[in-house]
């Protein structure tokens, strides 16, 4: 459904995207994962058109970004980190807007929106004006704007960026419920969020792919990270963990009153042994769970062999 090959842009001397190669098949959803400035959005715009390759192709749904554009346009919907929103539009009215701009024949536009309206939980501000919405709610008149024509591949620019953490939930449930309908193709730089929504990463850096596959391949090459909460005192703490074999990194805080947290790096899962470690010295144990670790650290296994050749 959707084929880069060796897809680059060049600013000047700036390499924004540098011979980028991937596929996606029709149904699947990818995430693309980088920090800001790993060229996702240079990427998603090659895809959507607005913007042209210096060398390279990529073909959405068959058809090349370069020789048959607005075929490509025809084929796909575009959420940009910005939604492109009228606010002074009501939220039936612009989604009927943009269908008519899509070519959707007069006949079914109204079914369209509906059915737009209802995909994206919007039936309680249909009749409401764009620019009194919550962030949240705009994001996803951003998403029903996408997918009013019901286009085969579905683009989405950091989805929820911005968003709260409710939000947030929900524009995941809302992917989650385009997933397999459509083609989809997003960008995020939050490691739990692309797991949890995608079937495949594509992890970028410095405009290339710095590595590709599924959350099981990909975990295995990135550090994980554990939390643990108890009951005594930081030296108590420390001189527990350090017998547990697996750890790469400890980081004791100071103790809250009774209460002491660490967090803690390692190559494999061990909580069972952290476990029966802090419990065996006496420490009440009050949370044990797997932690998120900062993209950065992440980028540190994923790109450290590329980085060491450059």
């Amino acid at each position: 459904m959707l084929e880069a090959k060796h897809l680059t842009k060049i600013y000047g001397d700036f390499r924004a995207v540098e011979d980028v190669s991937f596929d996606v098949a029709k149904g699947q959803c990818i995430g693309l994962l980088g920090l800001n400035g790993a060229g996702k959005t240079t990427l998603l715009r090659m895809l959507a058109c607005l913007l042209s390759p210096t060398s390279g192709t990529a073909l959405v749904g068959g058809k090349d970004v370069g020789e048959d554009s607005l075929g490509v346009r025809e084929s796909i919907g575009f959420l940009p980190e910005t939604p492109p929103l009228y606010g002074e539009m009501q939220v039936g009215r612009f989604l009927a807007f943009v269908a008519r701009l899509r070519r959707v024949p007069a006949a079914l536009v109204e079914a369209r929106v509906n059915e737009a309206v209802s995909r994206c939980q919007l039936d309680g501000v249909v009749e409401q004006t764009i620019e009194t919405l919550s962030f949240g709610f705009r994001k996803r008149v951003g998403i029903a704007q996408a997918i009013v024509h019901q286009p085969p591949v579905v683009l989405l620019d950091e989805p929820i960026a911005g968003l709260d953490p409710k939000q947030i939930v929900e524009m995941r449930e809302l992917v989650k419920r385009l997933h397999g309908e459509h083609t989809i193709l997003l960008s995020s730089h939050i490691l739990t969020e692309i797991s949890q929504t995608c079937d495949r990463i594509l992890v970028m850096h410095k405009g290339r792919i710095a590595a590709q596959g599924s959350e099981d391949e990909l975990t295995p090459k990135a550090h994980l990270g554990v939390r643990v909460r108890a009951l005594g005192t930081r030296e108590k703490l420390a001189a527990a963990l350090q017998g547990v074999p697996g750890l790469e990194r400890v980081e004791v805080a100071p103790a809250a009153g009774d209460v002491v947290e660490a967090r803690l790096e390692c190559r494999e899962d061990v909580r069972p042994a952290v476990a029966a470690a802090v419990i065996g010295a006496g420490l009440g144990l009050l949370e044990l769970g797997a932690s998120e670790l900062a993209l950065e650290s992440v980028f540190l296994t994923l790109i450290g062999s590329r980085e060491a050749r450059r």
